[in-house]
């Protein structure tokens, strides 16, 4: 259905009733979680407010050439997702909205000074996760700041995109057209994929599966423009993601074995810091490979301490058991799901033996193929 010009989509009944539900339930709260729920409703409803139909900007006369071919791609990338993907047909990513700033939510990680296992947080409707959301950057940063007054190690992202897990018509942003079509076909698929599955309380099997659908979402979507000449940077970028990856791991396989020694915190934390400088130094390296520059350059200009490392291992733990998973369903998407879902199911200490299990097999195929 199109709207007319100039209309925008406004809050629905659903919204305005769920959002009813949340103030209700924050009677029972203190004023501190208070203030962050108000913040979240807040936002979501100021975000969805300004959602106007793609398909009416892409007939307006006023929305400019660049930004009209960039929402006809988006239309392509949204029904690529749903016929080829299997992933939910609904109304997500068919609208637009402006933010008006560079990223829609910052989101906060924490971890103890000694300790690579998050922080983790846990609300209403999603369960438990290891990260904390704010549409403002300055509230992001001043709640990390009390964390790092408690001893932690905090780090605060810039994220481009934010799902509803299909509970909304999640829009398009600004926030996600910063890059080229590849990362923003790369950040719907990955989004979209939280709709078709999201386990409360576990946030590593989540954005493992989300993060496996965007990278095979990306290589078949290539695959099917016929664009050789993105496919060979797609495939540069991957390969340079897997490098970074890859340093990241030895960093944090070294800080685990550190963790559990019996040091002192003095000598401990020295050894933290000539872990951490050694991985500088691999990016330094790399990014001398890769010809003098690196993707990777604003996440090297972080803290590097336990919260961002975590927030890496949080994202990439069982990416490589999606992909034998997916393997297993001879690429078949609708078997695949079936499957992750079934292993989603189970109670989480089962999970993750039955993760660690496909892990191990995904680290035999690498050492078979690579003696």
């Amino acid at each position: 259905m199109r709207v007319p010009e100039g209309v925008r989509f406004l809050p629905g009944r659903r919204q305005v009733i769920n959002a009813m539900l949340v103030v209700a339930v924050l009677a029972t709260m203190g004023c501190t979680q208070t203030g962050y729920y108000l913040q979240s409703i807040g936002g979501h409803l100021d975000l969805m407010s300004r959602r106007t139909s793609i398909d009416a900007l892409v007939d307006r006369p006023a929305t400019s050439a660049d930004l009209r071919e960039r929402l006809a791609t988006v239309l392509e990338i949204r029904d690529f997702a749903t016929v080829e993907l299997g992933l939910p047909d609904n109304g997500s990513y068919r609208s637009y909205a402006d933010l008006e700033r560079p990223y829609v939510v910052w989101s906060v990680f924490a971890a103890p000074e000694f300790s690579l296992d998050p922080q983790v947080w846990c609300f209403p409707f999603v369960g438990c996760i290891a990260y904390r959301g704010y549409f403002s950057e300055d509230e992001a940063r001043g709640y990390a700041d009390g964390l790092a007054d408690d001893g932690l190690d905090v780090y605060v992202a810039g994220i481009a995109a934010y799902s509803t897990l299909g509970r909304f018509s999640d829009p398009l942003l600004n926030t996600m057209l910063a890059n080229g079509d590849v990362l923003l076909a790369g950040l719907i698929f990955h989004e979209l994929a939280h709709q078709q599955l999201y386990i409360d309380d576990d946030t590593a099997f989540n954005e493992g599966f989300a993060s496996l659908i965007e990278e095979e979402g990306v290589r078949r979507w290539l695959l099917s423009r016929g664009d050789d000449e993105a496919s060979a940077r797609w495939l540069v970028q991957r390969e340079r993601k897997r490098q970074f990856n890859a340093l990241v791991a030895a960093a944090i396989a070294e800080l685990r074995a550190l963790y559990q020694s019996e040091l002192f915190p003095q000598p401990m934390r020295q050894r933290k810091r000539e872990i951490i400088a050694s991985m500088r130094a691999g990016h330094a390296n790399l990014r001398t490979q890769w010809g003098g520059s690196s993707p990777y350059e604003t996440w090297f200009g972080g803290p590097l301490n336990n919260a961002q490392l975590s927030s890496v291992a949080t994202y990439r733990e069982w990416v490589p058991a999606f992909r034998v998973l997916l393997e297993d369903s001879a690429g078949d998407f609708e078997v695949f799901y079936q499957r992750a879902a079934a292993i989603g199911a189970l109670p989480a200490g089962q999970r993750s033996r039955v993760m660690r299990e496909l892990t191990r097999r995904a680290d035999a195929g690498r050492q078979w193929n690579n003696p």
